[in-house]
């Protein structure tokens, strides 16, 4: 058996397409990839070399084969169902599981399985189609992401991600500022940056604003603890995997249980969109610094959480899903 992963047409490097690389780049060490799938051109660049790639319409699929699509692209799917293999959607973002499917379809008259990219988005799969599917998560590289020697002095330097509801960020800050005038902070925007430029810039940073939902994931704030920052916002939902609040009776999401972690509070969540909520848990981030034992207890839970994610336990996560047979099928009896 070979897995096939399906690496979708788009101009830039997102979060996903990432995961999408380290799943194939597992695979390919296992000796089960069959290849990288490209729509019409194979993407160029550093972060896609020593990867079989080949053009989709060129792949020689077999029934025993598991071919992997991730949503937003139900038209990439033909190419499993016509080698009559193992099909799977992996949804990376609760939010466009029906991207691209056309109205009058449903995902449970179709012969897919499926896979979550964390388990909030599991349950939310579950809520929808009936059925939970297993879980593969993105791993962090603790040679890229990691404290550096010290945080810098002066100001405290909040980092956040421009592209994340700019808008929405934007009134975190005025109403922050508003707030706590002649407050010693410094903004840093991260944005256009390779993943070493963005490992350096939350290295200088003392506080990272998570401001991005919806998420299957959110991958930024976990990225910000491994490299030591306190961090506050917004869940996105799918961060809940490992996003746990540092004082009891805090904003927590409504249906879903948090499922149980080593690790303990690791930020100050808010609810999406409550941007009050999140210049309330960026004061009390700010707050702990100047603690002292709370900033260091909250920062060692984030380093335990970020740790968690490493590559050793997604390569057995995508064992489990492959190894598990039939188990993923939303549709499927």
């Amino acid at each position: 058996m070979k897995a096939w992963i399906f690496y979708p047409p788009l101009k830039t490097m997102s979060g996903g397409c990432m995961v999408l690389l380290q799943i194939a780049r597992q695979l390919l060490a296992m000796g089960r990839l069959g290849g990288v799938l490209y729509w019409e051109a194979a993407p160029k660049g550093p972060d896609f070399v020593d990867l079989p790639w080949m053009r989709a319409g060129q792949a020689r699929l077999a029934p025993e084969d598991v071919f992997l699509a991730p949503e937003g692209w139900p038209n990439a799917l033909v190419f499993g169902f016509r080698a009559r293999c193992r099909t799977v959607v992996y949804c990376q973002n609760w939010a466009y599981l029906f991207h691209g499917l056309d109205a009058g379809v449903r995902w449970r008259d179709l012969p897919v399985e499926f896979l979550a990219v964390s388990d909030p988005v599991a349950w939310h799969l579950e809520q929808v189609l009936g059925r939970r599917p297993a879980v593969v998560r993105p791993a962090i590289d603790a040679s890229v992401f990691h404290p550096g020697a010290s945080k810098p002095e002066g100001p405290v330097r909040v980092g956040f991600m421009p592209r994340k509801n700019k808008a929405l960020a934007d009134q975190v800050r005025r109403i922050f500022e508003e707030r706590n005038p002649g407050a010693d902070v410094e903004w840093v925007p991260i944005q256009g940056l390779d993943r070493d430029g963005v490992a350096g810039m939350l290295r200088s940073c003392h506080v990272f604003l998570a401001t991005g939902f919806p998420e299957g994931f959110a991958l930024p704030p976990l990225e910000a603890m491994a490299c030591g920052c306190l961090c506050a916002g917004f869940a996105g939902f799918g961060g809940w995997d490992y996003m746990r609040q540092v004082e009891d009776g805090s904003f927590s999401p409504q249906g879903y249980m948090l499922r149980g972690v080593p690790w303990g509070g690791n930020g100050w969540w808010s609810a999406d969109g409550d941007v009050l909520g999140a210049v309330l848990g960026l004061e009390r981030a700010l707050e702990a610094r100047l603690a002292g034992d709370t900033a260091l207890s909250v920062a060692q839970n984030g380093a335990a959480c970020a740790a968690a994610y490493d590559a050793c336990s997604q390569a057995a996560e995508i064992l489990a899903a492959l190894d598990t047979e039939r188990t993923l099928t939303a549709g499927r009896p």
